[in-house]
């Protein structure tokens, strides 16, 4: 693993790690529901965070666990790496977080995690640190204006909830300034609005991922293998298609996510050897 073991992971205050995220994540923007922040450090100097936290809607997901309560599980919002590190850094920084959550928050059961290959890769990190794939759904909820500034629809609508003040007020000015319009109804249920307007669900797909920290919990859908992801033409790297024997002959699992993986975040049936 070379290098890869001279890292460091320990909690870092969260302003830290925001400017981090703001900085190497490729949205530019923090999770407002992460909780507990992991900073990766080689010689001395911050590479990479991990941000968990909940889910922006716990109630969709909640039931993917059996085995499990309410306040049992954690996503893994946001992970941001630069380019310093060496190979492995990733998968091996999740492992150490993933244990040192174990450690110290006893009462957590399962993680959950998302990769987004409208912009980044399928997950081969986390098949490399021992998550299950549950899910390949081609995207509906990551959108773009016309000038190109990306939202979740979810942060528009909220489903119902109260929509994102900061994120509408964004996408409003963006709109304004390039087609002269607004959608006046934004607690609307569906993006219909939006669309007459230009805006477009990002061409990809996003792939759930499920880590079980307590064995004894059991998680209630399908496993899928990974060969899955190439079946379904879902191999992606950066918001391109990518095959499995491209992954392999080319390597580019090693650097696929390093500086994305969003809970939402981020090869082939096992392209690296899974950390113990």
């Amino acid at each position: 693993m070379g290098r890869a073991k001279e890292i460091i992971v320990k909690v870092i205050p969260s302003k830290i790690a925001n400017e981090f995220v703001k900085k190497h994540h490729y949205s530019g923007r923090v999770a407002m529901t992460s909780m507990i922040h992991f900073g990766c450090f080689l010689d001395d100097k911050l590479h990479g965070v991990m941000s968990f936290g909940n889910p922006l809607d716990k109630s969709k997901v909640i039931n993917l666990v059996s085995g499990a309560l309410w306040n049992e599980m954690l996503e893994l919002n946001r992970m941001a790496f630069d380019d310093y590190l060496p190979k492995n850094s990733e998968s091996r920084c999740i492992s150490i977080a993933i244990k040192l959550i174990k450690k110290n928050a006893q009462h957590i059961k399962w993680i959950l995690s998302y990769s987004d290959a409208t912009k980044c890769g399928d997950g081969t990190i986390y098949r490399a640190s021992g998550f299950a794939l549950t899910q390949i759904n081609k995207n509906s909820t990551i959108w773009e204006t016309p000038s190109g500034l990306m939202f979740a629809g979810t942060s528009m609508t909220a489903k119902g909830k109260s929509a994102s003040p900061i994120k509408v007020k964004e996408v409003k000015n963006d709109l304004l300034k390039t087609t002269g319009k607004w959608v006046e109804e934004t607690g609307a249920s569906s993006m219909k609005g939006f669309r007459e307007l230009g805006c477009k669900p990002i061409v990809g797909f996003q792939n759930r991922y499920i880590y079980l920290i307590d064995k004894s919990c059991k998680i209630t859908v399908p496993i899928l293998p990974f060969s899955k992801i190439d079946e379904m033409g879902a191999g992606m790297y950066k918001g391109k298609k990518v095959s499995l024997s491209d992954r392999k002959n080319h390597a580019c699992e090693v650097n696929e996510d390093k500086r994305s993986a969003s809970s939402t975040e981020i090869g082939g049936s096992n392209p690296t050897h899974t950390l113990k």
